[in-house]
């Protein structure tokens, strides 16, 4: 073959390869859909909106929700592979129904969701409960729900990119609260935007295995990541503004014995940053949480603590580096119920406009590499 009839054939396997990508059928693409353009990539089924009218596999009408259901119902029964669903446009679901997504299905919603109407308990516009190899690709929701997004004693659960710009409600929620002794597990988040929201941006109890790349949290009503008894968690980055404004919730708060593992707290949550401008906390780790190692942290002007350490144990808090800027005191405490704080290092951090305190005296706490400038400390050691 010569060169030009070598390079024209090249270029036709290319168009052919494009061509196949964008048809709609195929192998669903799963997790790796994720790097093109929302609805990009082979799909089993699609529910799209012309004008007022949403059409999808036995559906013809003006509402999302029905056609979105149409659409996850026309996959295969009983799959033991991933297929996936395109919704293409913007529409409105009730606060008092959800878009159940059964095992091996995969999302992608090309549009926004507009919460309305009443709220029912435990209700988002997208849930999986009791299910497994699930993605939610992209999607953004809007209004006021219980949950936006609910996920209940799940395995293999993958979102992508989540834009939740809300007026109330909590933004995601992960647990295990079906069957408390089966933890919901191996869950990734790759990008999640909340802001308005009424309670936490994201909230875990009761997982084991998470990867989240970045949380970005503003003006959240309470916490803007919280981790309750969750293992094995790796974050790249919590960034939060306005948080918890005018109460005890944090940028990032562990609780109820996170990083537990048995009876001890080998490290297995790493968080890579912390960022907090504003809001109520900066950091709290608070009942018998830890096992935490925190790299990098940024906190400036917190209306409460910029950190409460609370009955933790094997907490190493900037690793790398870090800076607190004016805002409440950084403290150490204890709650009387619990056992004291142990095995905590603080290190690494340049405070300005601040405080320091410890009190009351916790077990092997460690402090070096501090700078304080303009700002008080009163440790135990």
């Amino acid at each position: 073959m010569g060169r030009r009839a070598a390079l024209l054939s090249g270029i036709i396997s290319l168009v052919t390869a494009a061509a196949t990508l964008t048809g709609s059928a195929g192998v669903a693409q799963g997790a790796d859909v994720g790097a093109l353009a929302c609805g990009d990539g082979s799909y089993q089924a699609e529910a799209v909106r012309n004008g007022n009218t949403w059409t999808a596999p036995g559906y013809s009408g003006t509402d999302m929700l029905s056609a979105m259901r149409a659409a996850v119902n026309s996959l295969p029964a009983g799959r033991t592979s991933k297929a996936r669903v395109v919704v293409r446009g913007s529409g409105s679901v009730p606060g008092n129904q959800s878009l159940d997504l059964p095992s091996y299905t995969v999302l992608d919603v090309c549009g926004t969701i507009s919460v309305t109407g009443s709220i029912g308990a435990n209700h988002a516009p997208i849930r999986t409960q009791n299910t497994r190899d699930v993605e939610i690709q992209n999607v953004n929701i809007t209004g006021a729900p219980y949950f936006a997004i609910f996920v209940r004693n799940g395995t293999n659960i993958t979102m992508g990119q989540i834009n939740l710009q809300m007026s109330g409600g909590l933004g995601i929620r992960i647990d295990n609260h079906a069957n408390r002794n089966v933890r919901t597990r191996n869950v990734r988040i790759d990008n999640v935007y909340v802001s308005g929201s009424g309670s936490h941006g994201v909230e875990t109890y009761g997982v084991d295995g998470l990867t989240i790349g970045t949380v970005t949290a503003r003006n959240t009503g309470e916490s803007g990541l919280l981790l309750n008894d969750t293992i094995n968690a790796t974050i790249s980055r919590v960034d939060g503004e306005g948080t918890g404004a005018g109460t005890g919730y944090a940028a990032f708060r562990m609780a109820n014995r996170n990083g537990r593992i048995g009876g001890s707290y080998p490290t297995n949550i790493r968080v890579g940053e912390v960022i907090a401008r504003g809001g109520g906390r900066g950091i709290f780790c608070v009942s018998e949480s830890g096992g935490a190692v925190i790299d990098r942290i940024t906190l400036s002007n917190t209306g409460n603590n910029s950190v409460l350490i609370e009955n933790c144990y094997n907490v190493n808090l900037a690793a790398q580096s870090g800076s607190v800027s004016g805002g409440g005191e950084f403290r150490l405490a204890a709650r009387t119920e619990f056992p004291g704080n142990r095995d905590i290092t603080v290190q690494n951090i340049t405070f300005t406009n601040s405080s320091l305190r410890e009190s009351p005296c916790g077990t092997n706490v460690v402090y070096r590499n501090l700078t304080l400038n303009n700002t008080s400390r009163n440790t135990c050691s």
